[in-house]
Formats: C-alpha cells, structure tokens, sequence
C-alpha cells in the first residue's frame, strides 16, 4: 500500500469517527426528558412511575474521544497526502476542503478543552458540537462526492511561492474558526436569544455569547492576515495587490461582517440575536466564498480546478 492509498483509507476512518462524533454530540441534548417505569402498589396493582432522564455519563466522554480521535485520524491522513504528493496537501478542493473540516475540528476540540478547563457552562458546552461537527462531516461527505481525491502535481501557478502556501492555510484555519461561532450562535438562537434558559441541556445564552465572541477573535486576525498574504502574492503574480476578483471580493465582504461584529460587540456592547444572526451570516458568507466563487464563478482563483 503506497502512501496516498494509505492516507485515502485513514481518511475514510475519520469520516467514520466524525459520523459517530456528531450522533454523539447531537444525542446529548436530545436524549429523553423523562423515563417510564412501573411500580407495585400495596393493593397488588401497578402503576406509571415517571422521572428524569439524563443522558448516560459515557456519551459525551465517547462523542468527545470519538471527535479528538478524527482530528489524529485526519492528521495522519493529511501527513500521507504531504509524503505523497511531496508537498502540503492545499493544492486542489478535495484538499482544501478535508483540510477546512480538519481545521473545524481541531478548533472545535481546543475550545470544548478550555471550557472543560475554565468551567465555562461545561458539560452542557459540549452541545455546540452538535452543530459544529456536521459542517465538517458535511464538507468531507462533499469532498468524496464531488471532488477527485488524486494526488496531482502543483500547477506552474502554486510552485514558486511560500507565501501563497501560507494564505492558503491562514485562510482554512481562519474559516475553521469561524465555524465554532457559527455553532455556538446557533445554539445561542434555539435557546431563544435571551437570559432565560429555554433548554436547560443547553449552554446558557451568555456562555454561547462568549465562546462565539472568542472564535471570531481568533478566526479574524486569521482572516486578515490571509487576505495581506492574499494580496501581497498577487502583486508578484499579476502586479497588483487588488483587482475586484470574485473571490477578492467575496473574502472582503466576508472580512467586512467580522470586523462590523468586533465593532459592535467589543466596543459598542451589541449582544442578543441580531449579533448571533450576523455570525450565521458571516458563515454563510463563508460558505459562499469558498464553494460558490470557486466552483460556479470564473475568475482568478479558477488556477487550481478540483
């Protein structure tokens, strides 16, 4: 078995562990309210006994080591592609999009360690992987069904630049990033946007506040720093550092959300539901980026193909 055939068959193991990791994780605020049993009475009868039902103690530890065992799975996967290939595995979509789910769990998992540290709504914080780990395991289900996983080459355009490799990379995990907001920001709106405790499974709406606010402190910086490197390559590329590309643009207006957040949120106080739709959108914008402008809009970033 060469590497690129080792590295598919790790792969298909970490879609597995990430499968199982999302049944988990959307089980645990899903599991039965209430239990029904019976119980004898002193005349001889029965009756309906109701009580609480919790989720059993191992789910969450089995849907936490499941998702920490997909990012070692996908890791070594990305690494054999690496060996193959001769190169970073940030070449062609399939690649890029294992690596953006990749990145998804890796920030996923470090964020779920510092509340489990912190103390910050854990264990209930671990809910927002209900929603976090299925954007990842939907990239890959699209990567296996969409994009060829063959290791090629790198075209002309992608061999003479170290900084192109580095905005390429500073971009995924800047979008991985972001993904946690998006997930916390949904739970924040089903648990009704507000102080009150819709779902007592369910993280309080200013835990989620805070852990959204933190992704995007780490996924903007990020962001920014993908979109200079971004520009900085271009210029050596095509000798300019902007040109309106649809790609160009659309990573602007994604930059433009983020940043009208941090304003907003940091220095004006904006919390609640309008703040927790904007980050919905912002992936979105996200999603539209990276899908939409690179495979149905021409342009520059057309270079690579799938």
């Amino acid at each position: 078995m060469d590497a690129e055939q080792f590295a598919q068959n790790v792969f298909l193991l970490s879609v597995a562990l990430t499968a199982i990791a999302s049944i988990a994780y959307a089980a645990l605020p899903l599991w039965p309210r209430v239990a029904y049993g019976t119980a004898a009475t002193d005349a001889g009868t029965t009756m309906t006994v109701v009580t609480r039902a919790q989720p059993p103690s191992w789910l969450g530890p089995a849907a936490t080591a499941s998702a920490l065992l997909a990012l070692i799975a996908l890791s070594i996967s990305l690494g054999g592609r690496w060996v193959a290939g001769g190169r970073p595995p940030l070449s062609n979509m399939w690649e890029f999009t294992v690596a953006f789910g990749w990145g998804i769990i890796m920030f996923y998992v470090l964020f779920e360690h510092r509340a489990r540290l912190n103390g910050d709504g854990w264990p209930s914080a671990r809910t927002v992987g209900a929603f976090v780990l299925p954007v990842a395991l939907g990239l890959f289900a699209v990567s296996l069904a969409f994009f060829p996983s063959d290791v090629k080459p790198l075209v002309p355009a992608l061999q003479s630049s170290r900084i192109l490799g580095a905005h390429v990379t500073t971009m995924v995990l800047s979008y991985a990033a972001l993904s946690v907001s998006f997930g916390a920001s949904v739970v924040f709106l089903i648990q009704g946007g507000g102080a009150e405790r819709r779902f007592a499974r369910l993280p309080s709406g200013e835990r989620l506040e805070e852990l959204a606010n933190r992704s995007v402190l780490v996924g903007f910086p990020l962001l920014t720093l993908g979109v200079i490197l971004g520009a900085y390559w271009a210029h050596s590329a095509w000798s300019r550092y902007w040109g309106w590309d649809p790609k160009e643009t659309s990573a602007l207006v994604t930059w433009l959300i983020y940043a009208g957040y941090l304003h907003a949120r940091n220095l004006r106080g904006w919390k609640g539901k309008g703040s927790a739709w904007l980050l919905v959108i912002g992936f979105g914008a996200v999603l539209f980026s990276y899908f939409a402008v690179n495979l149905w809009i021409s342009g520059l970033h057309s270079y690579a193909g799938v």
